[in-house]
């Protein structure tokens, strides 16, 4: 198969022929017809996750079951499905009580093994860690959930309770960040979108924000608790820096809740935070690490009524020889929206 195979941290990455996956036990082998492009994945190719080289990134998917392993009861050959970027063992007390994405032993494609930038991906668990995809549902869009969609929806939802009339704040206005936009909104709440790109705020201001905030050197909180008469009830960090996250809590009203989505690589592993802030003003701070399968029944029906729409934040779909060039400067680009992958297309398309 064709996939893009990382050679090196922080080297460039190609586009060649190596051997096709085979279902492990209690696994299966997805062919990929979509498979987003994601800041997580710049965070690997540069060395921030402890991965074995050569490697193949990928962890947002969506595809076709094209073979299934011994033991495997729940799935056959043909199914359409997606899985979450976090694969719980399926044993663990953590996987039982339906919170495979804190799973002790969980394995993650792209990360913990080979990925979906790829033709042909494999995935263990499969009982437990894939999800069906009606028919009324893309690929492409069932693709976007895999990573930015639902830790998003998962993050205001279970974590931050995010409630109508509420205001939220959201810096970054990514492929998670307007997800959460999107979310925020049909949840009833009132948004504010925090960016550095104009282009990124503009789709923002399309998905319903009621405010937007460019962060050009500006007093981001100060703006934030002007727009919100005292401050945001929920704030989200969608990037994942020392200054986006000191944004985000500093743009809380007192008894605010911050939910951590973006990443905080430090050398130390240690991330500078304003947690006095946090004491004086009762502040709860939250992480959220994704979605369990358990839990995406729910959000697929809303997505088939047409009540949530992450289709509408794909930007453009790609080859994997034009993602293979995108994905090393994740870290400098704006892009408004999402970059999708079909492996199956020819270079150039």
């Amino acid at each position: 198969m064709r996939a893009m195979v990382m050679e090196q941290i922080a080297g460039p990455l190609v586009v060649t022929e190596v051997a096709d996956p085979v279902a492990p036990a209690g696994g299966a082998v997805i062919e990929v017809h979509a498979t987003g492009l994601c800041r997580s994945d710049w965070h690997a190719w540069v060395g921030h996750d402890d991965i074995a080289l050569p490697h193949v990134p990928g962890h947002e998917l969506a595809g076709v079951v094209v073979e299934v392993g011994a033991g495997v009861e729940n799935w056959s050959v043909g199914d359409r499905v997606t899985a979450p970027f976090v694969c719980g063992c399926g044993r663990c007390e953590w996987c039982r009580s339906g919170n495979a994405q804190v799973c002790p032993e969980q394995q993650q494609p792209g990360f913990t093994h080979w990925g979906s930038f790829a033709e042909r991906v494999a995935l263990h668990a499969a009982d437990r860690n894939l999800v069906a995809v009606p028919e009324s549902i893309s690929f492409a869009a069932a693709a976007a959930l895999g990573c930015r969609f639902a830790t998003a929806y998962r993050a205001l939802t279970a974590r931050a309770h995010l409630t109508a009339g509420e205001w939220v704040v959201i810096v970054g206005a990514g492929g998670v960040g307007l997800s959460a936009v999107m979310i925020a909104k049909a949840l009833g709440a009132k948004v504010v979108a925090v960016d550095r790109s104009d282009a990124a705020l503009d789709v923002a201001r399309t998905l319903g924000a009621d405010e937007v905030i460019v962060a050009d050197g500006r007093d981001v909180p100060e703006a934030a608790h002007a727009v919100t008469g005292g401050g945001a009830h929920v704030s989200i960090d969608a990037v994942g820096s020392e200054q986006t996250c000191a944004d985000a809590i500093h743009s809380l009203r007192r008894r605010g809740r911050h939910v951590q989505i973006g990443l905080l690589p430090s050398v130390s592993g240690l991330t500078p935070a304003p947690l006095a802030r946090a004491i004086a003003w009762e502040l709860d701070i939250l992480g959220s690490h994704g979605m369990a399968a358990e839990d995406y029944p729910g959000m697929l029906e809303l997505i088939a009524h047409g009540a949530l729409r992450p289709q509408d934040l794909i930007e453009r779909t790609v080859s994997l020889e034009q993602a293979a060039e995108l994905l090393p400067v994740l870290d400098s680009a704006s892009p408004a929206g999402m970059t999708m992958i079909d492996p199956r297309l020819t270079p150039g398309v």
